[in-house]
């Protein structure tokens, strides 16, 4: 498939998001709510659950399913309230030692005149900031769409996981293509030149690992996804927390760096 095609499995009604994926991979989810500074924004869910028998903490992006669940949750387009109760509930689960899971399904955080004026671009930052030196491991895994900083916020990990068709990029291929070709029609081939496939990222070695989609059987796909969760928390969690955030931030500094 060609990265437009990708992009276009990647935003398919129907495809499985956060709150489908939790209840698919975890156990006992209790959600938490709240920034604790303004208010509830419903694109950002999260809480506690088990994965087999280990406590975690799992954050999500949720698009929706139905028009009335789109609208609650902005389409997936978090507030700055979202990425604050996700920064809690990442402190949170440091305090407790529980390893944070991820999920991002997102075409960017909200822009809108509101967000700004509640911080949205330091809100964004402040995550960026406070994940790279969590104490705990964190696992990214975009669901389908990754676009932007809004989705950045959530996957400062230690490692990032992209289903077989999702995609991650700085920007929309559309938007890609209005800035660069003046034109937004070309959006297919902004698409081929952004290097957005998961692919194109781990060849690239942005991220580390592919979930393979099974043909479309997402409950096979989600079944073969919470083995690999599981085996991989377990070997994160038994690295002391030095070895941890040095790893972590070494593999960040290695980003574009033509030896890799």
């Amino acid at each position: 498939m060609r990265a437009y095609e990708r992009l276009q499995a990647a935003r398919a009604k129907g495809r499985p998001g956060a709150l489908a994926c939790i209840s698919s991979l975890f156990t006992d989810f209790y959600e938490l709510h709240g920034d604790r500074l303004f208010g509830e924004d419903a694109a950002v869910v999260g809480g506690l659950a088990r994965l087999g028998g280990r406590a975690v903490t799992v954050i999500g992006i949720e698009k929706g399913a139905t028009t009335d669940e789109k609208l609650l949750r902005n389409f997936g387009s978090a507030h700055p309230e979202g990425y604050r109760k996700a920064l809690r509930l990442m402190k949170q689960a440091e305090k407790f030692r529980r390893p944070v899971v991820t999920l991002v399904d997102t075409s960017g955080a909200y822009c809108g005149i509101g967000a700004e004026e509640r911080g949205q671009g330091s809100a964004i930052a402040q995550n960026l900031m406070e994940m790279m030196r969590l104490s705990v491991p964190v696992i990214a895994i975009v669901l389908g769409e990754g676009g932007s900083g809004g989705a950045l916020a959530l996957a400062v990990a230690d490692e990032v996981w992209l289903l077989e068709n999702a995609v991650y990029s700085v920007i929309s291929a559309e938007g890609a293509a209005s800035i660069l070709y003046k034109d937004a029609s070309k959006a297919e081939k902004a698409a081929e030149d952004l290097k957005i496939t998961a692919q194109d990222l781990l060849s690239l070695g942005v991220i580390d690992r592919i979930v393979s989609e099974q043909g479309g059987d997402f409950a096979l796909c989600f079944a073969g996804l919470q083995a690999a969760l599981a085996e991989r928390l377990s070997a994160l969690c038994a690295l002391p927390p030095e070895a941890l955030l040095a790893a972590r931030y070494a593999k960040f500094r290695m980003l574009g760096r033509p030896e890799r």
